[in-house]
């Protein structure tokens, strides 16, 4: 199944899931290249539920939380920027499905210490950004026998269908701004631009850019106040393996801090961490949670 070029086959819910509900296949053994955040741990317990008996992580060393170690039998910590020592960590593992969950702050592009192997790969991208960067390090797994699965596998019940998820329903206008939303993140999205899009009575606040999802709703609060809409997407033809909006209790502390109105996500393509606590929150907070369809 492994390819470097054709990630069609990594779209939507992927041949992978495909073929794993039609075999019933669950390897022994998945690697977790593991960020920051809630997503490692809630993917390694999905995981064991559904079967895998042994998990290898690489962990970032100032990243990711320490708490990876218990949930993984085997941590290698790695600095951001060692990349042979994370492929040769997981070379040595025997591991041969490998999975990426949890952030990465994306300024730590330009303040760690890059090895050579990550300074030739980063040469050789034209444009740099999650789908290229992410790619081409899949493609560098796949190359030693390692395939980069998707970073839905195993979250499939983590994935919301469409529909309204908390007691609050968006009014006429906040409906409005949703759907512009979705237009306005479509559009940006498949320029790489990002996921996210803020919204507040017709007026568009801001455009996700390199900063990354918490920093675009602060730059918007900033200007318009509370009430503001919020809509996270894929992009079209989006790459499952990496980068899939993801949110959690940590948006939600966000958005209650700069007193959000409405976050609407994308139905069957986004991820919500701890789902009942984040709806629970939602509510108390007297935000509109909602996951739409679009046009995937």
């Amino acid at each position: 199944m492994c390819s470097l070029n054709d990630k069609k086959d990594f779209t939507k819910k992927s041949i992978w899931h495909t073929l794993r509900a039609m075999s019933k296949l669950t390897p022994d053994s998945i690697g977790i290249i593991a960020g920051k955040g809630a997503y490692p741990r809630i993917l390694a317990e999905s995981a064991r539920k559904q079967g895998v008996k042994r998990i290898f992580a690489v962990a970032f060393k100032k990243e990711t939380g320490v708490e990876v170690e218990k949930y993984a039998d085997e941590v290698e910590w790695v600095y951001i920027g060692q990349l042979r020592k994370m492929l040769e960590a997981f070379s040595k593992s025997g591991i041969k499905h490998v999975v990426m969950a949890g952030q990465i702050t994306p300024t730590s592009l330009f303040k760690v210490r890059m090895d050579s192997k990550m300074l030739n790969l980063l040469k050789q991208l034209p444009t740099k950004n999650a789908e290229t960067i992410f790619g081409a390090v899949g493609n560098e797994l796949c190359k030693q026998g390692i395939e980069l699965i998707p970073a839905s596998t195993f979250m499939e019940e983590h994935m919301p269908e469409a529909g309204l998820l908390s007691c609050i329903s968006p009014s006429e206008k906040q409906q409005a701004d949703i759907e512009l939303g979705l237009q306005v993140a479509k559009t940006t999205s498949n320029l790489d631009i990002g996921q996210t899009v803020v919204i507040k009575e017709g007026t568009i606040l801001a455009v996700e850019a390199f900063e990354g999802t918490n920093e675009a709703i602060k730059r918007a609060a900033n200007l318009s106040g509370p009430g503001a809409v919020i809509v996270k997407v894929a992009k079209h033809g989006h790459d499952m393996r990496f980068d899939i909006p993801v949110v959690g209790l940590d948006t939600l502390k966000l958005l209650k801090k700069v007193k959000a109105s409405v976050l609407a996500i994308e139905a069957g393509r986004s991820i919500i961490l701890e789902r009942e606590k984040v709806i629970a929150e939602a509510d108390k907070i007297g935000l509109c949670l909602t996951a739409v369809n679009t046009d995937e």
